[in-house]
């Protein structure tokens, strides 16, 4: 998992089970279906494919992050620029290095339901502008991730 020192609230690499397995609804988007290798989660996620192309058995790095910042929040002798940079996304490259340049795809959302579905398995959903992805396994592996918090969705092959 992660550690206190991080924005990063969850991270594991998932396996493609299936895509579109309800059939395609949309041009640009897919709905895939993956298993996580380290903490046996399941994942269902929506993502553009022209941004992002995957294939059926395919596996990839995912993490959410509370912000893009490599400085945890709330950091001791972050300086006032620090904090008032902190989410500021440049297109041009003249901000600074932030958690997406390490990841190929990057979205922003907000976690906006969790269920409780036995006393040990709960499932985290979070919406990226429609786009949505729920997260379902051991409450253990997403103590970090809280209902109305914005989060970063960020993967990488």
């Amino acid at each position: 998992m992660t550690s206190n020192t991080s924005n990063i609230v969850f991270d594991d690499i998932f396996t493609i089970n299936a895509i579109d397995k309800e059939g395609k609804k949309f041009d640009r988007v897919s709905r895939l279906y993956a298993h996580s290798k380290n903490y046996d989660m399941d994942l269902t996620l929506d993502y553009n494919v022209e941004l992002f192309p995957l294939q059926n058995g395919q596996s990839f790095a995912l993490a959410l992050a509370s912000s893009l910042s490599r400085a945890p929040q709330g950091a001791a002798g972050a300086t006032e620029d620090e904090d008032k940079d902190r989410d500021v996304w440049r297109p041009d490259a003249k901000g600074r290095r932030g958690l997406d340049d390490d990841y190929e795809y990057v979205m922003y959302g907000k976690v906006y339901r969790f269920d409780g579905g036995s006393a040990e398995i709960v499932t985290a959903y979070a919406s990226f502008g429609g786009l949505l992805m729920s997260l379902t396994g051991s409450f253990r592996h997403m103590t970090s991730i809280v209902l109305g918090d914005p989060v970063f969705i960020l993967l990488r092959r």
